[in-house]
């Protein structure tokens, strides 16, 4: 199995080299891992070597990943300073927002996990300890850190009855989660899941995404313009949209008329995205690069067109939709929810146990259509009694979600 699993790694490199000629994000992935190592040598070309290197390797698949294990990455380097910290991505739409990380020491695009890959990087960076963030297991690295012994522990992770490891073909991937010197666990359901096949160097932490969403809305991120543009109205505000969620919010903005003015910012925000949404919209939207004080006012739509923000507007709107329900999957929930503010997303939901949560405590609601979505809103428009109970749920699971970093950091011994 091991052969068919490296056999799938360098089949990947080739496709993904193929198709960095005409796709961006795989021409990133492919351009920043040239002379990957070089490049790592060289930034560590000063720091101690052998037992004297103190370094803790941080990695995450991609955004989302980072934000969910940036609460312990922070907290960590607060408590064991004499540690450098070396972060390492998969995914581009990860790297390239996070590249200049200010409490990173070193941040690098993850090498393809080949034999030859994990055993020069391991090498080459020499990590005290490991720490892989929900997910990605790459069982050659695993291999590599367990020869080495270098602790790995696995933060907020998360399993379920579908994945491959607890199916009747999946013993060697079973086998391979052995290599884990721990898993700080999301829920009940994941520890009872690892029982059952033998894993018991786990404990239930909880998700430090909460912690991190929390942290979020204690900080001070003023944005002028889109209070202005907030000012005295009622606002949706659509985060991490898709086409087919735009979809279900154009029959509302065009409903609603002057009375609801309407943020969106869009899962992909590359200039083609964009002008694509616009032109859709078929209703006069500002860009939010394009804005100014003279123009603010002028409509009521506005779209973000930049990287890193969405997170902190959750404290304008009065009602957030989250994308990604009518795809793959719904995209973070908890960002808005931190804000206490309502949540509405597509019926793609079911795999996250924050918004079946919400959902059937009446803090958020799955919609199918723009006309439940039209409802939902109306409702919440013209009910301030539900709309103030559906508030008070989102903030307060939160809240009592709140804790998995300091649980995980107990059991790090630096």
């Amino acid at each position: 199995m091991s052969h068919l699993y490296n056999i799938s790694i360098y089949i990947y490199l080739i496709v993904i080299r193929f198709a960095s000629f005409f796709n961006r994000k795989a021409g990133l992935w492919t351009q920043g891992r040239k002379d990957i190592f070089d490049r790592i040598s060289e930034a560590l070309e000063n720091e101690p070597t052998g037992e004297a290197r103190k370094i803790a390797w941080f990695h995450c698949a991609s955004l989302g990943e980072f934000e969910q294990g940036r609460p312990v990455i922070e907290e960590f380097r607060a408590r064991f300073p004499a540690y450098k910290v070396f972060l390492t991505f998969f995914s581009p739409s990860g790297y390239e927002i996070r590249k200049n990380y200010g409490d990173a020491d070193f941040i690098f695009y993850l090498p393809a996990d080949t034999s030859n890959n994990a055993e020069k990087f391991i090498s080459i960076v020499n990590p005290r300890m490991a720490f892989f963030i929900k997910y990605e297991y790459w069982f050659n690295l695993l291999r590599g850190l367990r020869k080495n012994e270098i602790p790995v522990y696995v933060i907020s992770a998360i399993f379920r009855p579908g994945q491959h490891f607890f199916k009747w073909y999946g013993s060697w991937f079973r086998e391979q989660l052995k290599l884990v010197s721990w898993f700080f666990l999301q829920d009940q359901e994941s520890a009872e899941l690892l029982t059952k096949i033998g894993i018991s160097s786990f404990s239930v932490t909880g998700d430090t995404r909460f912690d991190r969403v929390c942290e979020i809305t204690a900080q001070i991120h003023p944005f002028p313009l889109v209070e202005k543009f907030c000012e005295d109205s009622q606002v949706i505000l659509a985060g991490s949209t898709w086409p087919e969620d735009e979809d279900i919010l154009f029959p509302m903005m065009v409903k609603s008329g002057s009375s609801v003015k309407f943020i969106i910012a869009p899962h992909e925000t590359h200039p083609e995205r964009i002008s694509s949404l616009v032109s859709r919209l078929k209703i006069p939207a500002l860009r939010y690069s394009e804005a100014s004080n003279e123009n603010i006012h002028e409509f009521r739509i506005l779209i973000i067109d930049y990287i890193g923000i969405l997170a902190h507007l959750y404290k304008y709107p009065f009602l957030a939709y989250i994308g990604g329900g009518f795809g793959s999957g719904v995209h973070n929930i908890l960002e808005a929810a931190a804000f206490g503010i309502p949540v509405v997303f597509g019926p793609g939901y079911k795999k996250f146990r924050e918004a079946r949560d919400l959902v059937a405590s009446g803090g958020a609601f799955a919609i199918s259509d723009a006309n439940q979505f039209i409802k939902i809103t109306n409702q919440l428009l013209n009910d301030p009694l539900r709309y103030s109970e559906s508030s008070e749920i989102c903030y307060e699971y939160v809240q009592g979600h709140k804790g998995a970093t300091e649980k995980i950091l107990k059991k790090i011994h630096g």
